[in-house]
């Protein structure tokens, strides 16, 4: 089986099986935060969710030249998530993204991308983030602190999650959604490709903005 093959179909399949939960020991809240009220509506979703690919995006945004501006997204991944709607710090996500599925709609580009100036595919075909610690910033917005690694290098980021909503679809899956975002500079992982213009600035910029659009739909227990 492709370890990046997506979930779903057009038909309603069986329901899909939880994955083991990432093996990330939970972080207590900040003694330091203020206290924030959460929603009790949130405890009915807690449970094992995957991302739906189909409907979500895992992208990416840098300035070009310095007057454009580049988006591009990785098209395969796989994902083990676990949200816990009563205490949020018990909450858990690691995502696995494959760096040769990277699409900006140029494959010339895309070309440079995966090549030994960027991320090097061949020699690393995987990215992952590992969450470490989850924490509630308001009532609809999450701070997930996690271990981004690209090439070969691990550094701490923190994801700002907005929680958009959950519905249940006309196939009968629950479905959960979140904005999230972060910005990094590219030199910390590795990616130090530099060309310089001219006009004395640089050709690609050294912050990369990342992008999460996610939808998620929660996972069947094993034996459920």
């Amino acid at each position: 089986m492709n370890l990046f093959s997506r979930p779903l179909t057009s038909r309603r399949a069986a329901a899909p099986t939880a994955p083991p939960r990432p093996t990330v020991a939970p972080a207590a809240p900040s003694p330091t935060s203020a206290p924030v009220l959460l929603d009790p509506a949130l405890a009915a979703l807690t449970g094992e969710w995957i991302v739906d690919p189909a409907h979500s995006r895992i992208g990416f945004s840098v300035r070009h030249a310095m007057v454009t501006t580049v988006r591009g997204a990785f098209a395969e991944y796989k994902s083990r998530l676990y949200f816990d709607g009563r205490n949020p710090s018990r909450s858990q996500a690691e995502l696995i993204i494959s760096t040769p599925s990277v699409d900006t709609g140029v494959e010339q580009r895309d070309a440079h991308l995966i090549g030994r100036d960027f991320l090097d595919a061949a020699t690393y075909p995987r990215m992952r983030f590992a969450s470490t610690a989850v924490r509630l910033k308001s009532p609809d917005v999450y701070v997930m602190t996690g271990d981004l690694t690209i090439k070969n290098t691990t550094r701490p980021v923190d994801l700002e999650l907005t929680y958009i909503g959950n519905v249940t679809d006309p196939f009968g899956y629950q479905r959960v959604g979140f904005d999230g975002t972060t910005t990094i500079n590219r030199m910390d992982w590795g990616l130090s490709y530099n060309s310089r213009l001219a006009e004395g600035g640089a050709m690609v910029s050294e912050t990369v903005r990342l992008q999460f659009d996610i939808a998620a739909i929660r996972m069947t227990p094993e034996g459920g």
